[in-house]
């Protein structure tokens, strides 16, 4: 007997995992939506995708979370009073990157399995008592005669209902009377679907500002901007950060640049530029979430060698999971780096930040702290947590209050963070630098008096 052939690991994209790690945040989480069906329908959900291998054409940052299907589905339900439905009902076209997802249903098993599940649905839709076995159509001794008229007299009664209910599923996964149409896999059609490309939009709105709004139908040409609108765009954007620095508009607006990129297929060194640009400012602002779907559409983009600037982001990578301690992400990350990779300033910095915090050398670790380039340094203010007690002990002052009164007579005033029940925290960067200064100007001064 031959030795079973050891199962092959699964290897997730990132774009998967990561909308995994979305489901389970707890910032994500709706009330009313328990963990457990949660998790079930996010298991479908991948499930569902992995079967017909079209998880790579799905846009994941923008797909629905688990916990938004089911409320979704269930407010439809309740508002039609008919039964939520599965995931098959809630994949719809405008998240999918590409057309490639119809081709697997194009396929001779896909055509049989989708029969197959047509005709499991219908035969779901008959009630118990009108299932027939090998029993029921054998000769019934006479004894047994009363009870089969009952049974039949049940199932008479029950038919109307029972047609309703058959040309309902079969209106809603429009099967024929020979049960041999498959569905698609967005569910039923809207009124808007006979309209829907087969290809990829051509944007001709020539607006410079768009709110973003999540795609709930096919969009239309109209109300998306085309390439040469889209770069006019992001230099409009560019200006005004630097300018307003209003955080919330610059990101609803990136959001919808990055959405009229997706829905007509744009990847080139210009989509790279954008996701790049909107990672930096999420950063500056230490907003993980967005950062890391950038960083998530950047790691694939980067494969197809489009340009960009993939040493820096690798960095943040290795930083981000320094501060996450995802050592399985980490390991992969290292695994994947090239001896170029490593010889790169900005990647040995965050290597070395690693390699300080697993050593416990604190010394080094503000040291490269105060060195790192770019945005790195946002990166580590998150992980970066001084109380005033800590600088109090490593300065050698009496107290908290000596060591506060010495920084403010510094300069280093509206440096410390009140975080309640007495725990103060240093903002360490800023200190850092205001003393870097004092150091580099007390030093610059030469008294030639008493020289050898």
């Amino acid at each position: 007997m031959a030795p079973e052939a050891p199962k092959k690991k699964v290897e997730w994209p990132p774009a998967v995992r990561e909308y995994v790690r979305r489901a389970f945040d707890p910032n994500n989480a709706i009330p009313g939506i328990s963990l457990e069906d949660m998790q079930v329908r996010l298991k479908e959900t991948i499930g569902w995708f992995a079967e017909r291998n079209s998880h790579d054409t799905v846009d994941w940052p923008n797909f629905p979370l688990p916990q938004q299907l089911l409320r979704d589905e269930r407010r439809k339900a309740a508002a039609l009073g008919t039964p939520a439905h599965g995931i098959a009902d809630s994949v719809h076209p405008a998240y999918m990157n590409g057309s490639s997802q119809h081709t697997n249903q194009n396929s001779p098993q896909s055509k049989k399995r989708n029969a197959a599940d047509a005709q499991d649905e219908q035969a779901q839709a008959i009630p118990p008592w009108r299932n027939t076995n090998l029993a029921s159509r054998m000769t019934y001794a006479d004894d047994h005669n009363g009870k089969r008229q009952k049974k039949n007299a049940l199932a008479n009664a029950s038919s109307k209902f029972d047609q309703a209910e058959l040309d309902k599923r079969r209106q809603r996964f429009q099967l024929g009377s020979n049960g041999t149409k498959t569905t698609p896999p967005w569910g039923s059609p809207r009124k808007d679907e006979d309209e829907m490309p087969t290809g990829p939009v051509v944007g001709t709105n020539e607006c410079l500002e768009k709110s973003y709004f999540r795609l709930t139908a096919p969009p239309k040409a109209e109300t998306v901007r085309p390439l040469h609108v889209l770069k006019k765009t992001l230099a409009m954007l560019v200006e005004k950060w630097k300018a307003d620095k209003n955080y919330n508009y610059i990101c609803n607006q990136f959001k919808s640049l990055r959405q009229d990129l997706t829905v007509q297929h744009i990847k080139n060194a210009f989509t790279v530029k954008v996701y790049e640009i909107h990672a930096r400012i999420s950063l500056e602002k230490g907003d993980l979430g967005e950062y890391n779907q950038c960083q998530t559409q950047l790691k694939a983009l980067y494969a197809q060698n489009l340009g960009g600037n993939p040493a820096e982001f690798k960095a943040y990578r290795i930083l981000y999971f320094v501060y996450t301690c995802n050592k399985t992400d980490m390991n992969d990350m290292l695994a994947e780096l090239t001896l170029a990779d490593k010889s790169h300033k900005w990647i040995k910095h965050a290597l070395d930040v690693r390699s300080s915090l697993a050593l416990g050398n604190y010394h080094k670790f503000f040291r490269l702290y105060l060195e790192a380039e770019n945005m790195g340094a946002y990166l580590m203010d998150i992980y970066v947590n001084v109380t005033l007690r800590f600088l109090t002990d490593e300065l050698g002052f009496d107290n908290d209050v000596t060591c506060r009164e010495f920084l403010e007579s510094q300069g280093a005033q509206g440096v410390i963070e009140d975080k309640g029940d007495k725990q103060y925290r240093v903002k360490i960067r800023e200190v850092a630098q205001l003393f870097e200064q004092r150091r580099a100007a007390a030093f610059s001064k030469v008294d030639i008096k008493g020289q050898i």
